[in-house]
């Protein structure tokens, strides 16, 4: 058996929650792979909105495993809310949330570099979510980080002690004013790991590798989106994790050729939070009404996305790099009542007409050139079968499919899981 993959393809927030969560049922094991608390993902059913930052989107269905994977950054004080919110809702996961040993943890002073390192950069600012997420693969790719295993040792405290003195060392260096009460912090840290502690620790490469042996079916879920990978995205303006299907091999210990399906999530429109390039960035009415129609805010920070077009330049570039084998297009609702779309098809690039993804996508280097397309008025929020989608719909989906050489396989047209149709 195959390990199937399911990640975003734009800058993040394109609905991969809800996917894993309408796909949980065909699967025995649900494994997150990459990033950490900086993730936000959203699942509404029943009437009930949920949001998960650390735990994988299966946790709501009574059948599955989930694993957080050793690719993954854990913040013990996020994941202890994240678990009594799962308390709320009478979900047993002390039997079916596996934690890898080989996951890193956040400390809190990770978070205070994060705010002196952001701070420092003044108008240069990445739009770092505040999470500690940066500070902690780069103590990890330093080979000083502090491991969910390692709380198991008799000398963590030491370990963490040692890090946590290098760590304010470092805060001094950046001679920036951050109001902090250290001792205030590590007080709901301890809290978070002996909550994380009561759940199971498993070596996550052998248990994968184990149930591809015995016929599990596994679906790996990513967080972000594509063109925020730390290699591939639009740097410096990413993630500090790899976000690609390349991530799920290095994030949970599996063989590429393991690798079955890849699902890749995109929205029918463009968004982006924080900072860095977007080519085809609305600043008038038609990003406005995205915004709200959308209610795009992100669901970690709040903060309000930036909204436009579809880009197909960066949208074929997301399906390359991850050699993605059916796409899901997220919020067609949305859409409904525009009178033209416009699809980003090409860039102009230094004087030259390009169709892929160029080095640099700073406005200053291109310009987006657009096919437009018939809008549609129907309401698609009611509607379970694709005979019901207007046609005009049908004929954007249509030229995706041509242009990017892959299916449309699933539409979603509004945020319940009931709100899904596949095709």
């Amino acid at each position: 058996m195959a390990v199937d993959l399911l990640l975003g393809l734009q800058w993040g927030d394109e609905g991969k929650g809800k996917i894993v969560d309408v796909l949980t049922k065909k699967y025995d094991i649900i494994a997150r792979f990459q990033g950490g608390p900086n993730a936000g993902h959203t699942l509404i059913f029943n009437g009930n909105k949920h949001v998960l930052h650390t735990i994988p989107s299966g946790i709501f269905h009574k059948t599955a495993l989930n694993i957080v994977g050793n690719g993954v950054v854990i913040d013990p004080v996020i994941f202890k809310k994240e678990l009594e919110n799962l308390d709320k809702n009478n979900i047993d996961y002390e039997k079916k949330l596996l934690i890898s040993r080989k996951a890193h943890l956040i400390l809190p002073t990770h978070r205070l570099l994060d705010a002196a390192s952001e701070t420092s950069k003044g108008k240069a600012k990445i739009g770092s979510t505040l999470k500690g997420i940066g500070p902690t693969y780069m103590d990890k790719t330093g080979r000083n980080g502090i491991r969910v295993g390692d709380l198991e040792l008799d000398d963590w405290k030491e370990k963490y002690q040692a890090l946590t003195q290098k760590h304010l060392k470092i805060l001094d260096y950046f001679n920036i004013q951050i109001s902090y009460d250290l001792k205030e912090l590590e007080v709901e840290f301890y809290k978070g790991i002996e909550k994380l502690k009561s759940l199971q620790f498993i070596d996550s490469e052998d248990y994968l590798n184990t149930a591809i042996k015995e016929n599990k079916t596994i679906l790996a879920e990513g967080a972000q989106g594509s063109l925020l990978d730390i290699d591939f995205g639009t740097y410096p303006f990413v993630t500090s994790s790899n976000t690609t299907a390349a991530g799920a091999c290095t994030g949970l210990g599996v063989a590429p050729n393991k690798i079955g399906n890849v699902y890749g999530i995109f929205k029918a429109y463009t968004t982006r939070v924080g900072s860095g390039p977007f080519p085809t960035e609305l600043f008038d009415k038609n990003g406005e009404t995205m915004a709200r129609v959308g209610h795009e805010f992100g669901a970690t920070t709040g903060r309000p996305r930036r909204c436009g077009w579809l880009d197909l330049v960066a949208l074929k570039y997301a399906v390359q790099v991850n050699g993605v084998t059916q796409l899901m297009m997220m919020k067609g609702d949305v859409l409904s009542g525009f009178d033209t779309l416009k699809v980003c098809t090409s860039y102009k690039y230094k004087g030259k007409e390009v169709t892929h993804l160029p080095y640099n996508i700073e406005p200053e280097n291109i310009t987006p050139i657009y096919s437009e397309f018939k809008g549609w008025e129907a309401d698609l929020t009611e509607m379970t079968t694709e005979e019901e989608l207007p046609k005009n719909l049908l004929d954007y989906i249509d030229f995706i499919e041509k242009e990017t050489g892959v299916p449309i396989t699933i539409v979603s047209v509004g945020p319940d899981r009931k709100q899904t149709i596949i095709r």
